[in-house]
């Protein structure tokens, strides 16, 4: 399959894939667009609105894109999700479906990761539409071995299998990485344990983080898998733009000394959200961080309220009013 050209959808992911597709190929990318309404979840209205934007741009969309489960939600995608996609690549007779599905490993919660392969063998669709949809993987989130550069296409595609194996001679992995991955995936003992090991310390960072957001009065996105949450800030923007959004997050990095990722950077199109990892630091590293963040909150609410009670010379004098009368009144009840 020729890439030069190629318009991709994609779900609320990192613009990371902006540098991966657009960046050499010249491929444009017109995301879905999904809300917090259905808590980020692909709707048949919002595939269309993204298929007619692309029309309205004059592109030829020749391929879905997605992550299950998803970066930056956190989340898994639903059965009705994935068949909501495969029937729009049937339709859409030369549309590709690519699933990126690196992070399926770290699934700590109910529900499931369900792969778009399992949704494909459930209908029991036959015929060319095997042709048309891929998986994407690799051992970087899982295992933890971004360095390896290891990763994997799965395709019934021979012609896409083809370009790929072409391609792959310009990225060798070396002999003694590949020796290493084979004794360790090798060990199904250790593998599977490793997996259950690391499930299990996902859930309690991610229970950890989320627990500190709230007391800092921060809610997220309920999350089931992946490194981060989809933290909910839009409450601390001064006003609902992306302008407030980012000085939000300048503030955030600067003054409190954390490195998060702003929703625009995702194409989200809700300015307050925010990609807030929790994987990538000790649990007394992210308790400071919490910590921290909680302050944080804390003074600018203090502000906020400084400014409301400070905003005009009126509002100023009837708090000083209200303060004297009660005071004499709680003399008077002294005296009594």
């Amino acid at each position: 399959m020729g890439w030069k050209g190629l318009d991709v959808y994609k779900r609320q992911i990192l613009c990371r894939f902006d540098r991966d597709l657009k960046w050499r190929t010249g491929a444009e990318i017109v995301p879905i667009q999904c809300t917090s309404s259905n808590n980020f979840q692909i709707t048949e209205t919002a595939l269309k609105q993204a298929y007619e934007e692309a029309l309205k741009r004059n592109l030829r969309v020749k391929g879905v894109l997605v992550t299950n489960p998803s970066n930056p939600l956190g989340t898994t995608m639903s059965r009705s999700e994935l068949n909501l996609l495969v029937d729009f690549i049937k339709e859409k007779k030369d549309t590709h479906l690519i699933s990126d599905e690196i992070y399926s490993g770290t699934v700590f919660s109910s529900p499931g990761f369900v792969s778009v392969m399992e949704i494909l063998k459930e209908r029991n669709d036959t015929g060319e539409i095997w042709n048309r949809v891929h998986v994407v993987y690799s051992l970087s989130k899982d295992l933890g071995l971004p360095g390896f550069r290891v990763g994997a296409i799965y395709s019934e595609n021979d012609t896409v299998v083809a370009a790929a194996t072409k391609m792959s001679s310009f990225g060798l992995i070396s002999s003694q990485t590949q020796y290493l991955l084979s004794a360790m995936l090798g060990d199904k003992k250790f593998t599977r344990n490793y997996i259950v090991e690391n499930q299990k310390r996902l859930k309690r960072r991610q229970r950890m983080m989320v627990s500190g957001l709230q007391k800092a009065g921060i809610s997220c996105l309920e999350s089931n898998a992946g490194l981060f949450c989809w933290v909910d800030m839009r409450h601390l923007l001064h006003s609902n733009t992306f302008e407030a959004e980012m000085e939000l997050w300048k503030k955030i990095v600067y003054q409190v000394g954390l490195n998060i990722s702003p929703g625009s950077s995702c194409h989200c199109t809700e300015p307050g959200w925010f990609r807030v990892c929790f994987a990538n630091m000790s649990e007394e590293t992210l308790s400071l961080a919490m910590k921290r963040l909680k302050n944080f909150v804390a003074e600018s609410t203090c502000t906020q309220r400084s400014a409301l009670f400070n905003g005009t010379s009126k509002r100023k004098s009837l708090t000083k009013w209200v303060f004297r009368l009660s005071s004499r009144d709680h003399r008077e009840q002294e005296e009594r």
